[in-house]
């Protein structure tokens, strides 16, 4: 008789295009399904509020799926390495597979994992199951990793298609005896202090949600998203990035569903939206080729002049822009649904990133430690990439004298303040012709909207032109010889 396999879930909580689980499958022998929390981390980056929300609420679903195949997941909480060994002792296990992880923390934990189960003649295997490519595998030409984004994906593109998703087991082998289990709830997931009113009705986490979501965007709005996409007040994106993360939906299945959907109904035609969509699949291969190939960073300027940036200490600056009462409506309302939803759209996202370390000249490591609290898409490679862009500072960024203005951003992509009423409403009643840039309107206007400059909504916290002349005058500053 085949001893049990322990398949190890992380962060790719789904069980169709599962590698790991398909592996344990085809070693034979019972499965047993399980998930640590390892509470004795230390390392940076530990998973933030809103990420640990969809984490409770996104077991619980893989767990309903795993019982509908008479199977369950086994809950443990301590030491990785030692829980490991304790089923493995509990169950006779004699394999442990598991989908990688590519965050400098994990690649050392597993690295230890893995090393110790084999030196106990354990089978010890990972695989690939959150990336289209390995980071290892996408090179120059000179054997070096990519910088600029580009060349990166062009060398993507001109490899091999990636392996198509496979489908969900109809039913797994369960050992004769169960290991014992805590519960999700045990794990101390979700918040003391009932802040998760948005987000519960914002989402609805698991593998069926993230199909259901992927099919809602192929069949609505795929062919307009290299439009739609910049466009906050419109659904135009396809919500799917907290399901990427957690890996209820793998990157092989968007890339092919979303080449059917081409083919099927363009017959095959390019269509710049769908393309548009691909490629920020490409950019998030991108995040993690970068963060696997530059570990440091994740708190550190991959261009080693911005070191020397001037940046300010501004304690009510940043609370201001945290609590989405800067004066600037687009960046307030942005901040304002990230606090609601766990979510920002994308171009809000890069006005609210530039207002911060631009306008306020706050280092984007303070930035990206908030959206790594508050979002439920925070992931570590791609929240890296996103804050160093905006900053100047990594690869492929945009040029630090690139600076957004909130209000002319706003005027083009939200004209008519959908957005910007949704999540302001202290602004509502205000006319369009203002409500961009409200300190500008005549006090009558004002007064008829109910609109009390700061008392019901603040005035701007800085001046926009003056703070972009400060951050050019910052920026020449590191480009002083030493």
């Amino acid at each position: 008789m085949i001893e049990p396999s322990l398949v190890w879930f992380r962060r790719d909580l789904r069980l169709d295009d599962q590698p790991a689980l398909t592996a344990a499958i085809n070693h034979g022998g019972p499965i047993i399904p399980i998930y640590v929390s390892d509470d004795t981390d230390q390392s940076d980056w530990q998973a933030g509020a809103a990420g640990r929300w969809w984490l409770h609420h996104s077991l619980g679903r893989l767990n309903d799926q795993l019982i509908s195949l008479g199977s369950r997941l086994i809950i443990r909480q301590g030491d990785i390495l030692s829980q490991l060994m304790s089923l493995i002792e509990e169950t006779k296990a004699t394999a442990v597979f598991w989908t990688r992880c590519y965050e400098p923390a994990s690649i050392l934990r597993d690295s230890r994992v893995k090393a110790e189960l084999r030196s106990r003649s354990i089978i010890a295997e990972s695989s690939n199951g959150q990336l289209l490519f390995e980071p290892w595998e996408v090179q120059t030409k000179e054997g070096r990793p990519y910088q600029v984004f580009t060349p990166f994906w062009k060398s993507c593109l001109n490899r091999d298609s990636p392996a198509m998703p496979q489908p969900a087991p109809q039913w797994l082998p369960s050992p004769e005896h169960w290991p014992s289990s805590l519960t999700i709830d045990h794990l101390g997931l979700l918040p003391t202090i009932s802040w998760d009113a948005g987000l519960k009705t914002t989402w609805l986490t698991g593998a069926n949600s993230a199909k259901a979501e992927l099919d809602r965007f192929l069949e609505s709005t795929v062919f307009e998203y290299d439009v739609a996409r910049d466009q906050p007040a419109q659904r135009g994106t396809s919500m799917l990035s907290p399901y990427l993360h957690f890996g209820e939906i793998s990157p092989r299945t968007i890339w092919h569903e979303t080449h059917r959907r081409v083919k099927e109904q363009r017959g095959g035609r390019e269509s710049t939206g769908a393309e548009t969509f691909i490629k920020e699949i490409g950019w998030r291969e991108f995040a993690y080729h970068l963060l696997f190939h530059f570990p440091k960073t994740t708190r550190q300027p991959l261009r080693s002049e911005f070191s020397r940036f001037p940046w300010r200490e501004d304690a009510e600056g940043l609370v201001a822009w945290q609590r989405g009462q800067t004066g600037f409506p687009i960046v307030d309302a942005g901040m304002r649904e990230l606090w609601n939803t766990g979510w920002m759209h994308n171009r809000v996202r890069m006005i609210v990133a530039s207002f911060l370390v631009k306008d306020l000249l706050i280092a984007w490591q303070r930035g990206a430690e908030w959206f790594w609290d508050t979002l439920v898409d925070a992931d570590l490679a791609s929240n890296t990439l996103g804050w160093q862009w905006t900053a100047g500072c990594g690869a492929d960024a945009a040029p630090y004298f690139r600076v957004f203005n909130p209000t002319s951003q706003s005027e083009k992509f939200d004209p008519s303040g959908e957005y910007l009423r949704r999540w302001l409403p202290e602004l509502r009643q205000l006319p369009t012709d203002f409500l961009h840039a409200p300190w500008l309107a005549p006090e009558g206007v004002l007064a008829k909207a109910g609109v009390y400059l700061g008392h019901s909504y603040p005035y701007p916290i800085v001046d926009h032109h003056e703070a972009r002349l400060r951050a050019l005058q910052a920026l020449s500053q590191i480009k002083q010889p030493k």
